[in-house]
């Protein structure tokens, strides 16, 4: 399945794509996307719903983050080795992990907003895993067991409040805007190999990013895994698994966004996202 969450901000439903494309109406079945509604076993309940006895949803009506009540945004830093190249990086010995603030969730193409002071705000396409059911100390055999479904996720960054300023790379990571998820949070069962999927960003229809996690140093059963060694993966939490190489840091001279800039990325299967960027006010 695809499952959408749709309306205004704040009071999105939930819904899922039918085979024609069309949202349709799951808020007679489900209060929401996230949750126990996630969890794997219950997913197969809302599978078996005849998706033509659904309510339509208009054309053109506004998409809200794929999944709810994200506690923790999981993120995780030089997880491809040719985009660390491309940083002056090298790949790490254990996966880097950073958070990214849940304030920073937004719909796939609501506006991107250039936070005050910033002159180096970036883009980076990525993988995310959406964890469906508790996961503790789990093994990287089963690990995808816990998972919902994946998506894509947007990991905006503002480079020099991430890398020239002191202390972490939280604050560079966490702005408002700079998280949009979805379109699509789409079931596992659709995905068949998350370690074989096409990752593709555009700027101004200008090709920046076209990469494959098949390049990805660590993968997605082994991230599950080696995070929930250290903390409770819980229904709804995202993990943000990296980008390709192609960012705007990596070139020569440097690339960043500007208002005004229409960034378009996807990943093959998961859906595709539109932003425009503009000046905080």
């Amino acid at each position: 399945m695809k499952l959408v969450r749709y309306g205004a901000i704040g009071a999105e439903k939930p819904g899922l794509v039918d085979l024609d494309g069309n949202i349709r109406d799951l808020s007679g079945h489900v209060a929401d996307i996230g949750g126990s509604v996630i969890d794997p076993q219950e997913l197969t309940k809302l599978s078996a719903i005849d998706p033509e006895s659904l309510p339509l949803v208009a054309d053109g009506t506004r998409l809200g983050a794929c999944v709810a009540g994200t506690g923790k945004f999981i993120c995780i830093g030089l997880n491809y080795s040719d985009h660390a190249a491309e940083t002056g990086a090298t790949v790490p010995p254990e996966p880097i992990i950073f958070m990214k603030a849940t304030s920073a969730i937004v719909g796939p193409n609501d506006d991107l907003v250039i936070p005050r002071g910033s002159e180096k705000t970036d883009w980076e396409v990525e993988l995310g895993i959406v964890i469906g059911r508790k996961a503790k100390y789990v093994g990287e055999a089963e690990a995808l067991d816990y998972v919902a479904g994946y998506c894509t996720v947007h990991d905006v960054s503002e480079r020099a409040f991430q890398t020239e300023r002191s202390g972490q790379w939280t604050k560079g990571k966490s702005c408002d805007t700079f998280g949009p998820t979805g379109p699509w949070l789409v079931t596992k069962d659709e995905v068949a190999d998350p370690q074989d999927l096409r990752l593709w960003l555009t700027v101004n229809g200008e090709t920046m990013q076209d990469g494959s996690t098949k390049t990805m140093v660590y993968g997605a059963a082994y991230l599950v895994s080696y995070l929930s060694q250290f903390m409770s993966l819980m229904p709804g939490d995202i993990i943000s698994t990296g980008t390709p190489p192609g960012v705007g840091m990596g070139m020569k001279p440097p690339r960043y966004l500007k208002p005004g800039d229409v960034i378009e990325l996807g990943i093959d299967g998961l859906g595709a996202q539109k932003q425009t960027a503009r000046a905080d006010v």
